[in-house]
């Protein structure tokens, strides 16, 4: 049965990764539902947030591929109940719509949704919250013209502290003493 997961992938800052690690999902015909790629917690080390929907069987599969690649430290997959995760999504919108009253502050309001910046001509409204969240405000902002909409990647962290911080910590104090091993001459 399919489901979604979420693949965290902790690798090396190395070109021509993130295209190897595309071609894996294309070859099997899955489709990336979302992907984010960022710092991580531990300094050189970097996160790719990998969504998809697929059976439990594949997911191990294609994370099995992953660490496979040169320059992946590590990848995990997680069903939604075992992270915490967002979204950002940025709504333009015409700054005319607010002339009539207070119904879209309001409605701002309500979705738990922040103004960023007012313009003459259009207003910039964040949502942050899960991808359900983010389209029922924009839904709701539909009839007073959305100009442009933006919504990130999935950004996430697994509830379980302990495997990943721990293993992350112990290729931070392999990289500094493969750094401390190199002579320079």
């Amino acid at each position: 049965m399919k489901k979604e997961y979420t693949i965290s992938v902790f690798s090396e800052h190395k070109v021509g990764l993130l295209h190897r690690i595309t071609v894996i999902f294309s070859r099997r015909k899955i489709n990336i539902e979302s992907l984010n790629t960022s710092e991580s917690e531990v300094r050189g080390i970097y996160r790719f947030t990998i969504v998809i929907q697929t059976t439990e069987e594949m997911a191990k599969v294609v994370t099995k591929q992953i660490e496979k690649q040169i320059g992946i430290l590590k990848a995990f997959y997680h069903t939604l109940d075992e992270i915490v995760y967002q979204e950002i999504a940025l709504y333009k919108v015409p700054t005319a719509s607010f002339a009539n009253g207070d119904e879209v502050e309001k409605l701002i309001r309500k979705h738990n949704a922040r103004i960023l910046t007012i313009e003459p001509e259009y207003t910039v409204v964040e949502k942050t919250g899960h991808k359900e969240e983010t389209k029922d405000l924009f839904r709701a902002l539909e009839q007073y013209g959305v100009l442009q909409f933006a919504r990130s990647g999935r950004i996430a962290l697994t509830k379980q502290i302990k495997e990943i911080s721990t293993y992350l910590k112990e290729i931070d104090i392999h990289h500094k003493e493969t750094a401390n091993d190199i002579v320079t001459y």
